[in-house]
């Protein structure tokens, strides 16, 4: 059982390594890079790949790790028992579990990803050191033990907005997805828009590159936005000779808001072309 990608994802060899190294360690698989480069697609093009159901949970600010091992719902038992529901005699009815325990009970070993694990508080992924480890956890109002029928593969992701703690970084495998290089940019490219003229695509490649290498960016374009530029550039039947023309420095690329994501960048931009003109 390899991960060698998919035919909607291209996987460079470095990171197939590693999603087949953290699945034959038995750890999780902790994923960083910049936004947009593909972390969250991996999860699920992993669970593609390999044929596995996939478990997803999405964090937030407020998220907390017991909403991923159960939430034990009092209100809902007492309005019960005031009306007199004969649920109230089986405590169980009232334990919402979450994404981990729906991962350990599963009869087939899933895909669980954890994603943007670094959006929460920062004690959150200490507070999950034992669950990960010893795939077990403990629920008090059952009194009982929940132990992982298969081990999950685990794939988390971070933006890395904070840093994650020492202990938590140990128990995992660590991989940065890189920004892709023109080549590799190609290969994804060609998986999206397979009858794409050679030269339409150098030359939107060629301006995303020279947009990406303009100092003081705040949000550099990433590859999910140079992927809607181009469906943009087909949609207004942009034509390459016109495409070759373009020179940031002089002249807005047609459909930059597809690229550019605050007024900063947009003033950036502005001010290069007065300059260069």
């Amino acid at each position: 059982m390899k991960f060698e990608g998919t035919e909607n994802y291209v996987a460079t060899r470095e990171l197939q390594v590693a999603v087949n190294a953290a699945i034959q360690l038995q750890k999780p698989l902790l994923i960083k890079g910049e936004p947009g480069t593909g972390k969250t697609l991996l999860a699920f093009e992993i669970a593609k790949a390999l044929n596995k159901p996939l478990i997803t949970w999405h964090i937030k600010s407020t998220t907390t790790a017991q909403q991923g091992l159960y939430e034990y719902d009092a209100v809902s038992r007492l309005r019960d028992s005031q009306l007199g529901s004969e649920k109230v005699k089986d405590i169980a009815n009232y334990i919402n579990k979450g994404k981990l325990w729906q991962a350990f009970e599963a009869e087939e070993q899933s895909v669980l990803l954890i994603d943007e694990i670094d959006k929460a508080d920062i004690e959150f992924p200490n507070d999950l050191l034992l669950e990960l480890d010893k795939m077990e956890f403990y629920v008090y109002e059952l009194n009982k033990t929940i132990q992982a029928k298969q081990r999950p593969i685990i794939i988390i992701t971070s933006n890395n907005e904070k840093e994650l703690p020492d202990a938590f970084l140990r128990r995992c495998f660590f991989y940065y997805i890189t920004f892709p290089d023109p080549a590799t940019m190609a290969e994804i490219i060609r998986v999206h828009f397979p009858t794409l003229s050679d030269d339409l695509m150098d030359n939107a490649m060629k301006i995303f590159y020279n947009v990406r290498e303009v100092k003081g960016l705040k949000k550099k374009p990433s590859t999910s936005e140079l992927l809607d530029w181009i469906k943009l550039l087909k949609y207004g039947e942009t034509k390459t000779e016109d495409l070759a023309k373009v020179d940031i420095s002089t002249q807005a690329p047609p459909f930059a808001g597809a690229l550019l994501k605050n007024e900063q960048d947009y003033t950036l931009m502005e001010r290069l072309r007065r300059f260069g003109r």
